[in-house]
């Protein structure tokens, strides 16, 4: 997929790009051992509890500086998904680390150790292109997540419609500031098909605002491997341009809008400067707490792996419906219609923090740890 959205502490951006390099040989576990064992940097391949040959999949995630999401909560949450439908299977969890190379050379050793289903959050088209033509000559099928994998035929694909997405966080931007506001625009990659449809969405919503002069666009920068540095560099360049004259800036995600974030700080700008976002990360959400963040959007990772985690199990199964049983619609990705489920994402502002909370996907402690205790909620 997509090079996408990274999380990282608030004021911190610098701190994504200490993560851990890359490794092609990844984490090879089995569903039945514990969700947590998948997040660790690499172990062993491990059996099926049975001593027999166990079937495999691969979980092939993009990177950690443009979304640690992908190793924090997608990685757990999908092995813990084909644990509870086949706890003999094995999934091989591999994360690139943002290298192309990494991503095609992962799915070339995934391949060669027996995956027979490949799930994969592509860096971009030219590498999702190539691990496509290596699996069909092994004929495993390729499973496309969180970001359309296009120009090549694929068997699935799941997300959250990434215009839409935009289109929230377009829509919220143009319904918050006032009459002739500088607005600031720190999009994603547009070498992945994801990073183009959240500008494409946040654009479209956006539009009739620069076209009748509510608001002005003062700046525009879109950022390379969804790069939180960057996007804080970017945001010091249009501040300077625009002499601190700024009401909002749309970010594509939370972890770019910590670059961001810190850039306002610099300035004494954090809290009086609308600041959307995506992911719904602990950070960004803990920065909505504390009021230098406005919303996010939330995506149920959950879900989401849930949904992805059964079509490759069915897949791997050999069951004739297996996609054709989860499939809502299709999705036109350049080599043909794809079948797909498009969750649906939603706006979390301080108001409603705690949809994510009942979600699952952070607990108060989590939220409440390291920031003010009367910006945590009481109910906490």
């Amino acid at each position: 997929m997509n090079r996408m959205q990274a999380a990282i502490l608030t004021g911190a951006a610098a701190a994504a790009l200490a993560v851990a390099g890359c490794s092609s040989s990844g984490t090879t576990t089995s569903a039945s051992t514990s969700a947590a064992a998948g997040s660790a940097t690499s172990s062993s391949a491990a059996s099926s509890s049975s001593g027999a040959a166990a079937g495999k999949i691969a979980f092939l995630m993009p990177c950690s500086t443009c979304a640690a999401r992908f190793e924090t909560q997608d990685k757990p949450d999908f092995i813990k998904a084909v644990q509870q439908l086949d706890p003999s299977a094995q999934v091989i969890a591999n994360n690139a680390q943002g290298s192309d190379a990494t991503q095609i050379a992962q799915a070339e050793d995934a391949i060669t150790n027996g995956a027979k289903v490949i799930v994969i959050s592509p860096l971009d088209e030219t590498t999702g292109k190539a691990i496509v033509a290596k699996a069909e000559a092994a004929n495993v099928p390729v499973i496309a997540y969180d970001g359309l994998l296009t120009g090549a035929k694929i068997s699935f694909y799941v997300s959250f419609d990434p215009t839409v997405v935009g289109g929230l966080q377009g829509h919220y931007l143009a319904g918050h500031e006032a009459k002739g506001t500088n607005v600031i625009m720190i999009n994603g990659d547009q070498t992945a098909d994801t990073g183009r449809e959240f500008k494409a969405g946040a654009m479209a919503a956006l539009h009739p605002a620069f076209q009748s002069g509510q608001l002005k666009l003062g700046y525009t920068a879109d950022t390379p491997l969804f790069d939180p540095s960057k996007a804080q560099q970017e945001t010091e360049a249009a501040l300077t341009k625009l002499g601190d004259k700024v009401g909002g800036v749309l970010v594509a995600n939370d972890g770019m809008a910590a670059g961001v974030v810190a850039a306002l700080t610099a300035q004494h700008l954090a809290g009086s400067v609308l600041v959307t976002g995506q992911d719904a990360t602990v950070a960004g959400l803990q920065r909505i707490l504390t009021g230098t963040q406005s919303m996010t959007v939330y995506k149920s990772i959950p879900q989401e792996a849930q949904t992805a985690a059964k079509v490759a199990v069915g897949l791997l199964e050999g069951t004739p419906d297996a996609v054709s049983s989860v499939a809502k619609t299709t999705t036109d990705n350049g080599a043909g219609q794809v079948p797909s489920v498009l969750l649906t994402p939603q706006v979390v502002t301080k108001s409603n923090v705690g949809i994510v909370v009942q979600d699952g996907a952070a607990t108060w402690a989590d939220l409440c740890t390291g920031i003010p205790a009367s910006d945590c909620p009481q109910h906490a």
